[in-house]
């Protein structure tokens, strides 16, 4: 799948978004306007001001919605959910070159709050991943214990697990000493 560099920075950005959300042991990561600051600073999202509660309060529903498109059962359903929260967004499709960036294409309007920023940005990013028939990319990791969002950019499909926590490496490693395990409980005198 090929995609342009502010598309995947988009997705980047709703992956991030999305992985604020507790899970498990871990908790939520997107609880204060200070931790929405810092997920704006981390993130690179230009154009954005002063932040409040209610910016809070926006972005953490933009990230639900979010979740219900990698949650969507098929590409009708994710349509829609894109639709939707892309028209609310108020998407203002202009090009622009800033901060050392070469044209192209932001989806907000320029008075947008960081909600309908990201919303406009991202969705139509999901939205591009949706048209490309390549939905099946949005995935969870399939750790038992983790449920991390990614999307898979490998050639063949073939990723399963998330980055941040070695889920996979974890999983075979422990796998290898069960086999290991077994082998030897199999073998007399070890």
């Amino acid at each position: 799948m090929q995609i342009n560099h502010d598309t995947r920075c988009a997705l980047d950005q709703a992956v991030e978004l999305l992985n604020t959300m507790a899970d498990g042991d871990t908790p939520d990561t997107l609880m204060s306007v200070a931790d929405l600051r810092t997920y704006v600073e981390r993130n690179d999202v230009s154009g954005v001001g002063t932040l409040t509660e209610e910016d809070l309060r926006a972005v953490r529903e933009v990230r639900e919605r979010f979740a219900q498109v990698f949650a969507a059962e098929d590409s009708r359903t994710a349509a829609g959910l894109i639709n939707a929260l892309v028209a609310e967004a108020g998407t203002t499709p202009q090009l622009t070159d800033h901060d050392g960036y070469d044209w192209h294409v932001h989806y907000f309007a320029p008075d947008a709050s960081v909600a309908q920023h990201l919303a406009a940005d991202c969705g139509m990013a999901l939205a591009f991943v949706l048209v490309s028939g390549e939905l099946d990319r949005l995935r969870r990791c399939s750790a038992p214990d983790c449920r991390r969002a990614f999307i898979d950019l490998s050639r063949n499909r073939s990723r399963r697990y998330c980055d941040s926590r070695t889920c996979g490496n974890r999983l075979h490693v422990a796998a290898y000493r069960a086999r290991r395990r077994e082998s030897e409980e199999a073998t007399p005198g070890s």
